[in-house]
């Protein structure tokens, strides 16, 4: 895969414009996702939310916990340079989502959790190039080109 940088913009492969369109379009609807159906029950103490943290056994603060780095990543999903790796951490969520889903829930939402972390896994994928320079940056490595 070619990747081209320029300065104003992070790393992007040479997706066609439609791809990216569309993989945009993704990002916007998961974002959407995460900050209205994932965040704000869990930030407004929705009773459906309180109630599920309360069967897990963590308490409210974990649920605000959980609700914060929805929003997060939410919004991380929008910005491009940080849009890759959100989309890992989102990964990341689905897996403790999932597991709590089979082990305190019975499993009867089992594919939620799983349909989501296919659509990260796709973004994650096709913003590698984003992650990548990211830790460049962090590490340094592309001083001058941020």
């Amino acid at each position: 895969m070619t990747v081209t940088y320029d300065r104003d913009r992070a790393a992007t492969p040479l997706l066609g414009k439609r791809a990216n369109i569309a993989l945009w379009t993704l990002q916007v609807l998961a974002a959407a996702f995460f900050a209205l159906a994932g965040a704000f029950p869990k930030l407004t103490a929705h009773s459906s939310a309180v109630e599920a943290f309360d069967q897990i056994g963590h308490g409210t603060w974990f649920m605000y916990l959980v609700g914060s780095l929805e929003l997060a990543g939410a919004v991380a999903l929008l910005l491009p340079l940080l849009c890759g790796v959100a989309a890992l951490a989102f990964i990341g969520l689905m897996i403790g989502a999932f597991t709590y889903e089979l082990v305190v829930f019975g499993g009867g939402n089992a594919v939620s959790p799983l349909v989501v972390l296919v659509v990260m896994a796709i973004i994650a994928w096709w913003r590698r190039d984003r992650t990548a320079r990211l830790f460049g940056l962090l590490a340094g490595r592309e001083r001058g080109r941020a």
